[in-house]
């Protein structure tokens, strides 16, 4: 089997390139990435490293893509995650997310190739997600009560980025009734673990970390900064464990849409996800209060994970405490390649 990942030198796509190299003994990985972002290049080193090729071009470019040999599948992992670059950098994000997404289909229709698309939860209503919580400024810890299932509501507004990717995943569907081409859809939510370069605004759980091990500030930002906004977090390890079944079971289960993350046992609070970054790294940092935060923050979200659970028998295995504790591993082994990189 022929494996392309675009993507495939971020942080998603790099780690599944390796994992289904080392699992898929038969297949042949590919990646695409034009190294836009900030520690793409020790990404690609690793794949190179693990003897996988990555073609360095922007997937905007359809006559190179089109060039490229057949393959049986194509994981696309490429896209400007960031719900705030996405106001700013509209263009860039279009290009990426939507046409990206356009020119991996004509590729799959021209190659006979399956598609396996990774979406996200802000394809859903930040308005109905904002509903969920009674009061925006969280003085309190919010009750989880609610798991968002594939039904939730995904009226506008999403933000640019969401839309980017809801439109994306209407254009496989149409594309999968046109010309029969197969398709699984995976909305997830927050994805962390080990060689994630966090951000404030995407990646944050790593960036938490490395401020706690680094003695930097960090701030508590919007829902009158408490600290108290709530989201469920899945280890990269078991993001790559699903896919992997995926792939396997893809000739029977396919044209489905499925929500996968973390769920209710590994949701938590910015609040509380400073104290197992304090008892792990032993260190106590300041942090600031910052009331108002942008029109595209949600308060709350927690994966329903029962319909992929349903089709796979799957259910994320690694907790919150493995995963801070893997990503402080991983930090403390490579702090001089992650310091100018983590912002």
């Amino acid at each position: 089997m022929k494996i392309l990942i675009t993507g495939g030198c971020g942080f998603v796509g790099s780690n599944l390139a390796i994992f289904l190299k080392n699992k898929i003994k038969r297949s042949k990985i590919y990646s695409i990435d034009n190294l836009f972002r900030k520690g793409s290049k020790i990404n690609e080193n690793r794949l190179v490293s693990n003897k996988i090729k990555n073609f360095r071009f922007d997937i905007a470019n359809y006559k190179k893509l089109s060039k490229l040999t057949r393959f049986d599948l194509i994981i696309d992992c490429c896209a400007e995650p960031s719900v705030e670059a996405s106001a700013k950098e509209q263009d860039r994000v279009f290009n990426t997310n939507l046409l990206g997404t356009f020119n991996i289909l004509k590729k799959c229709k021209k190659d006979g190739a399956k598609i396996i698309f990774l979406s996200s939860s802000r394809i859903y209503s930040m308005i109905h997600l904002k509903k969920l919580v009674s009061n925006e400024n969280l003085k309190k810890p919010i009750k989880i009560k609610y798991e968002i299932n594939e039904t939730f509501n995904t009226s506008s507004p999403r933000s640019i980025y969401g839309m980017t990717k809801f439109s994306s995943e209407e254009f496989i569907k149409e594309y999968s009734f046109a010309f029969n081409v197969k398709y699984l859809i995976n909305r997830f939510g927050v994805i962390s673990g080990p060689w994630q370069f966090g951000k404030q605004d995407q990646g944050f759980v790593a960036l938490w970390m490395y401020k706690h091990l680094f003695k930097k500030t960090l701030s508590y930002i919007g829902f009158g900064g408490h600290g108290n906004q709530i989201r469920d977090v899945i280890h990269i390890d078991d993001v790559c464990e699903i896919l992997l079944r995926q792939i396997k079971n893809i000739k029977k289960i396919h044209n489905h849409t499925f929500n996968i993350g973390g769920g209710i046992k590994n949701s938590i609070s910015l609040k509380e996800l400073t104290k197992i970054c304090q008892i792990i790294t032993k260190n106590k940092i300041l942090i600031n209060k910052i009331e108002k935060t942008s029109k595209y923050d949600i308060p709350y979200y927690v994966t329903d994970n029962k319909k992929i659970n349903k089709y796979y028998n799957w259910y994320p295995k690694k907790n919150l405490s493995e995963l801070m504790k893997d990503i402080y591993e991983w930090l403390l082994k490579n702090k001089k390649l992650v310091s100018e990189y983590i912002n």
